[in-house]
């Protein structure tokens, strides 16, 4: 096990280094935008595995609300898994929320605007991060099931986000990918889009799988403590 987390490591590296080598000198330059543009092969590729995770976690957490009273080692199994995966969605909407306004100050000249996409992600963000501050600041089995109906809950905002520049008149740009006639990227710009979206896929697959080994031996310890004391009462 030790080697594959090594192997996958590895790999993981080696695709974020090749990602961003195309994404920094091989992809020209936008006549437009000019370098800043390149922010967008990191922008995009975190938005779809914030979406990702989120999505990930929503199911897990479905799995335990389903099997926490039935099958309690499986449902400790999915409320691990919801963790992990709800932390990997909040690191890449953290760095979506970063870079976003890195691109919209040189491009719109403002830093931020109230408009439905930015808005939406915003509440996303903060959804997940509560469901973070109640995983760590409270215990026992009513918790998960809070945070597991927590986690169901934000994962609603997601299509929210994801069809605003649909729904409304936006600030932030029309969909770049699957919109009108007029959109789509420039065949140049597809490698580098591609080489990160695996770059980080694996890079979060890592890093969900580490915590989630993490949080099960965490959980499998307060069981046997919880069982100790009974015993000892």
């Amino acid at each position: 096990m030790k080697l594959f987390r090594w192997f996958w490591l590895v790999l993981t590296l080696a695709l974020l280094a090749n990602g961003f080598r195309v994404a920094m000198f091989v992809v020209p330059v936008d006549q437009e935008q000019g370098e800043i543009f390149r922010i967008f092969f990191y922008h995009f590729p975190s938005a779809m595995m914030a979406f990702l995770f989120f999505f990930l976690s929503f199911l897990a957490s479905i799995a335990y609300l389903i099997y926490r009273r039935s099958n309690t080692a499986r449902a400790m199994r999915a409320d691990a898994f919801a963790l992990a995966n709800a932390e990997m969605g909040v690191a890449f909407c953290t760095v979506v929320l970063i870079t976003g306004p890195l691109w919209a100050r040189p491009v719109w000249g403002i830093w931020w605007t109230w408009d439905a996409r930015l808005t939406t992600t915003l509440v996303l963000y903060l959804i997940y991060v509560a469901y973070l501050l109640l995983r760590r600041f409270a215990a026992g089995p009513e918790m998960r099931t809070l945070a597991a109906v927590m986690a169901i809950f934000g994962y609603v905002d997601v299509p929210i986000v994801y069809m605003s520049t649909r729904w409304w008149r936006t600030q932030h740009p029309a969909p770049v990918i699957g919109g009108g006639a007029d959109s789509g990227l420039d065949p140049s710009m597809w490698p580098a889009v591609w080489w990160n979206l695996a770059g980080w896929l694996a890079w979060g697959i890592f890093v969900v799988g580490l915590r989630y080994a993490a949080e099960y031996r965490h959980q499998l310890a307060e069981q046997r403590a919880a069982l100790a004391a009974l015993e000892a009462a």
